[in-house]
């Protein structure tokens, strides 16, 4: 039985599996893997004609949503989102981190879509797919850009980020938050910077994050921290840690979801587990088929997002005395869409 190859340095996958509607597979040489050479990134045009997209998922929290990318430098080896890159003929592995789409036209989209008559103002979130702070954004400026057509609409936003570049636009969310219009949510997977580095290699470490969660505050942002995903056996035992340093940074509320691993992302985390935590793999595997039915991922809705079964419940309750002993709100804020206006007119109410 040969040795487990070691990751590319600053990747999060260290395979390339075959899409699982292609039947072509590239399988990088032994040669590059052992010299961690790490590939380098690759931006391509996205020429989508429409940027709002729609759910109707009882488990996510809202029903509209951007994603200025497709695919993320983040390189989080668990991300559920990894399988969309394969409707596009590419690997959910490497691809998926390397191979980053932009939407360049995304402000210009989404000011048509809500300047549209039918268009009824909603939250809209932002990463409900790829984080739309990783790091293609410092270039392209999309979130940013986004940002400022939600504002001038006054339309309500919703962010989820594991990037400290939040807080460069925390002169656009200040002026959200005057009129009830945004909540920021920093998403915290573990305080331990070497499983961050491993499990998350281009995210932000956590002590950004939470000064990320301090900045937001202290700009009068509402913010909370995600826990996300909560990964059994690994990192699933510092979640009171996660939300009273959070806490103390200022976050006034908390989530949590537990990991869940579609398609062949169960494949690469079981590889990844392999190669970094060899000792722990079938502990965590384990654990995340007991809240699984025996799987390794469930589509149920209510269930997918924390799982059930006796180690499920153990978690939830972990997760509600944190929460009570950091002093969190259970309702911390409802976004309006009571300002939404369409420029030039006046308010939708007065239409």
């Amino acid at each position: 039985m040969s040795a487990m190859m070691p990751g590319f340095k600053g990747r999060g996958s260290a395979e390339n599996p075959g899409n699982r509607f292609d039947k072509i597979d590239f399988v990088p040489s032994e040669e590059e893997i052992s010299q961690g050479l790490s590939p380098s990134t690759t931006f391509y045009k996205d020429t989508t004609k429409s940027i709002i997209t729609y759910n109707d998922s009882p488990d996510v929290g809202f029903n509209a949503g951007i994603n200025p990318y497709r695919g993320c430098e983040h390189g989080c080896i668990y991300c559920y989102a990894r399988p969309t890159h394969e409707y596009l003929g590419l690997s959910l592995g490497l691809d998926f981190e390397t191979k980053i789409f932009i939407k360049e036209r995304a402000p210009i989209l989404l000011r048509k879509e809500l300047s549209a008559r039918k268009y009824q103002p909603e939250t809209i979130a932002m990463s409900g797919n790829t984080d739309c702070y990783q790091p293609a954004e410092r270039k392209f400026c999309l979130t940013r850009s986004c940002l400022k057509v939600l504002l001038e609409f006054q339309n309500p936003v919703g962010i989820v980020t594991k990037n400290y570049l939040v807080t460069r636009d925390l002169d656009i969310l200040a002026e959200f938050a005057k009129w009830n219009g945004v909540l920021v949510a920093v998403s915290i997977t573990t305080l331990d910077t070497k499983v961050r580095s491993l499990m998350e290699p281009r995210t932000s470490e956590p002590k950004l994050r939470l000064k990320a969660i301090e900045e937001l505050s202290k700009a009068g942002i509402p913010v909370m921290v995600l826990v996300a995903p909560v990964v059994p056996g690994l990192t699933d035992h510092e979640i009171p840690n996660i939300i009273q340093r959070a806490s103390d940074a200022g976050a006034k509320g908390a989530g949590y979801v537990m990991l869940r691993l579609p398609y062949g992302v169960s494949d690469i985390f079981s590889k990844w587990l392999e190669r970094h935590f060899p000792d722990r793999k079938d502990k965590v595997l384990n654990r995340i088929r007991s809240i699984r039915g025996g799987d390794l991922n469930s589509k149920e809705f209510h269930d997918r997002m924390k799982g059930k079964g006796v180690y499920a419940n153990q978690v939830k309750d972990m997760f509600e005395v944190a929460k009570r002993k950091a002093g969190m709100q259970e309702n911390m804020v409802h976004l309006s869409t009571e300002h939404f206006k369409r420029p030039g007119g006046t308010q939708l109410n007065l239409l």
